[in-house]
């Protein structure tokens, strides 16, 4: 058996409750006494306290309450998932009480030299994210039921062109997280098509008799992507946008959700983008306007008059 599987196999044995010496662990295991030695210390590096008692009627037992202690974690894996913990609540998971009794849970489960280290990674590690109404948590954990036991569910949907809400039915396909906001993706028997939904603009949701059956292999973040940034082969209104300026700017522009999508050549001052001409027209300008005298318009020229003209009007709307 491989390590992990000795391992395991010697902790239920310890579960038991019954003493059990190294020797007869080898040789249940068929493994060698110093083999075992250096599981028993794997065991209690990673934080499950195991009891050694010496002597003639001696061995090795477990406490009692470890029977709901995390197992085989060792320190990276205990802070990895600490860390992880912070980005997913300040994201607005809809879980986040059970998400802190399980890390409390893990920190609790930690022998106290563990426990001191996560400790010590956990006071400098923080994330910074918009907060997240209670009701739009709701929903969340209303959506992610609708979508693990595959039933309809009714909205109260207000898109951002309307001013009041409409009823709708959808079949919830998968939920993702994606700048700040949450998403659900699934079938909306109103525009009769798969669509997406900002969790923040479903006013209310309940359940449905209705079942359904998601698509075998669907993605939500895939679909959301590929309308978000559709693929431009074959496209013949394509042209290069091409800008020079300084180097954190020409960084920040290449990471861009939608630029960084078009990227064609980067050098030490200049980012080459191929871009569909409308997108250059509506799109970037506004954006580029932001990054003031740190980036040039190389080409088109078109884009610079375009550039001149939106910065006339916000001049003159500023001066109204």
């Amino acid at each position: 058996m491989s390590k992990n599987d000795n391992m395991l196999a010697i902790l239920w044995m310890l579960n038991s409750g019954a003493k059990i010496t190294a020797k007869q662990i080898a040789e249940r295991l068929e493994i060698n006494v110093r083999t075992v030695y250096r599981y028993i210390d794997s065991l209690c590096a990673s934080g499950v306290p195991i009891v050694s008692d010496a002597g003639q009627n001696g061995g090795y037992s477990l406490l009692d309450n470890f029977i709901s202690a995390p197992l085989f974690f060792d320190i990276e894996e205990q802070k990895a998932l600490l860390h992880a913990a912070v980005f997913a609540k300040e994201a607005g998971y809809p879980f986040s009480e059970a998400l802190s009794r399980a890390t409390e849970k893990l920190k609790m489960y930690s022998n106290r030299e563990q426990e001191d280290i996560l400790n010590r990674h956990l006071a400098g590690f923080e994330v910074i994210n918009r907060d997240i109404a209670p009701s739009v948590k709701t929903i969340l954990e209303e959506l992610e039921l609708a979508v693990a036991n595959e039933y309809s569910v009714e909205i109260e949907y207000r898109t951002k062109h309307e001013e009041q809400p409409r009823p709708r039915v959808i079949d919830p396909y998968g939920m993702f997280y994606w700048n700040n906001k949450w998403y659900a993706i699934g079938f909306c028997h109103l525009r009769n098509e798969i669509r997406s939904f900002r969790a923040e603009r479903i006013l209310h949701i309940k359940q449905t008799q209705w079942m359904f059956k998601r698509p075998e292999a669907f993605s939500a973040k895939a679909f959301f992507l590929q309308n978000l940034l559709p693929d431009l082969a074959g496209n013949d209104e394509l042209i290069s946008l091409i800008i020079q300026g300084r180097s954190e700017a020409l960084d920040d522009l290449c990471i861009h959700w939608f630029l960084g999508h078009h990227l064609q050549e980067r050098t030490s001052n200049q980012a080459v983008f191929l871009l569909d001409e409308r997108a250059v027209r509506a799109y970037v300008p506004h954006f580029l306007l932001t990054y003031g005298k740190a980036i040039q318009v190389i080409e088109p020229q078109s884009l610079k008059i375009t550039l001149a003209d939106v910065a006339s009007e916000l001049m003159e709307y500023y001066k109204n």
